[in-house]
């Protein structure tokens, strides 16, 4: 998917969820190169521009950067997540010596893709799309990690209209769902209908993007629909009830970060995509520490109002960390499960398509951003 010439358009729902559902496409934004004189790892708000962390310099980055000046990198705004809105609010590119665009997604398929024919550099999905990318030989790596900070708080749900007959998972045996294809929602719906002993083949699954998925869901041509937030979110408040939630044992509370291999290959290019997704951790720690100004962003990038996106604000708070064992394991069983269901036709080894790059111990959570 080429970034060359997309634009946000905005999708009218029946639920009122206008312009949540950004189509794939973007704004870009560029941040000039430049030096830093703040201490490594921190960051000393810039009186000129206001912005908390227009001097941020990740630690570990090295004090001659000149090598980086020619490098652009495309950064992939999964279903406007806050990601190009909270850089332009903190000022985190601001003196990074290369040039940083953004992209907007709809959802994780696509971003993959784009990872893959080198369109993008970095983005963050949902734990399904890597599974369905590698399936199909997409060249891209895993290499780090999006945690939630409340991982009691589900991202994600199966939800059913206000007056459903609906009341349990076992109720959706024979019913119509909508998903995204090839989405976290999808690996969900697959976990959440199999630990009530039900599969893909006993419910009618309709694969459709956010934008149309809202439609039908409003309309009331499916009987449930497998979401993120804050579309869930949005539902709920209007009358949706969830009949399952997005939490363990049948779903993760992570999102995975891809790169591509263009990026990922060349030492000079990789070090300083290092630095690149240690300034976006950084952003996402700001905006976790200014949840008003993290809504804003949100609201901004999907067109909902803030009070809108405070709904489910926490749900989507995470900190980044490098690729663990764990988290190997959590995707390899995914992988196991999705190829078990037929939904995939070519098993995938986790350990293919990890290459985590983030200093071991780097967490987020506990960055000093002054």
């Amino acid at each position: 998917m080429s970034r060359k010439t997309m634009t946000l358009v905005r999708a009218t729902a029946l639920l009122g969820v206008a312009g949540v559902l950004a189509a794939c496409g973007s704004t870009s934004s560029s941040s000039a190169a430049g030096g830093s004189s703040a201490a490594a790892g921190s960051a000393a708000a810039s009186p000129a521009s206001g912005k908390p962390l227009a001097n941020y310099r990740p630690d570990g980055s090295p004090t001659d950067t000149s090598a980086w000046k020619d490098f652009t990198f495309t950064l992939g705004d999964n279903g406007g997540d806050g990601t190009q809105e909270l850089a332009k609010l903190s000022g985190v590119f601001d003196n990074a010596p290369y040039t940083v665009k953004f992209a907007r997604f709809t959802y994780g398929p696509p971003l993959i893709q784009a990872a893959a024919s080198g369109n993008i550099d970095l983005g963050s999905v949902g734990d399904v799309p890597p599974i369905t990318g590698a399936a199909k030989e997409y060249g891209f790596k895993i290499v780090a990690v999006a945690k939630s900070l409340h991982p009691d708080q589900p991202a994600e749900n199966i939800i059913v209209p206000k007056g459903s007959s609906v009341q349990t998972l076992a109720d959706l045996k024979g019913k119509k769902i909508a998903v995204p294809q090839g989405s976290s929602a999808h690996g969900l719906v697959l976990n959440a209908l199999k630990s009530v002993g039900l599969s893909l083949k006993d419910v009618e699954i309709t694969y459709l993007p956010p934008a149309a998925g809202a439609t039908a869901f409003a309309s009331g041509k499916v009987d449930a629909w497998a979401i993120w937030n804050p579309q869930s979110a949005l539902a709920v408040a209007k009358g949706a009830r969830i009949v399952a939630k997005g939490l363990p044992p049948i779903d993760q509370t992570s999102n995975y970060y891809v790169a591509s291999d263009k990026s990922l290959s060349d030492p000079v290019r990789r070090a300083a995509l290092i630095d690149a997704l240690q300034r976006v951790a950084a952003e996402f720690a700001w905006g976790v520490a200014n949840p008003d100004q993290y809504a804003q962003a949100i609201a901004t990038e999907t067109g909902i109002t803030v009070a809108d996106a405070k709904t489910s604000l926490e749900a989507q708070q995470t900190r980044v960390t490098a690729v663990e064992q764990s988290d190997r394991e959590a995707e390899q069983q995914l992988a196991d499960a999705f190829l078990g269901a037929g939904e995939i036709t070519k098993k995938v080894d986790v350990s293919t398509i990890v290459d985590s790059i983030l200093p071991a111990g780097f967490d987020s959570s506990k960055l000093i951003l002054g």
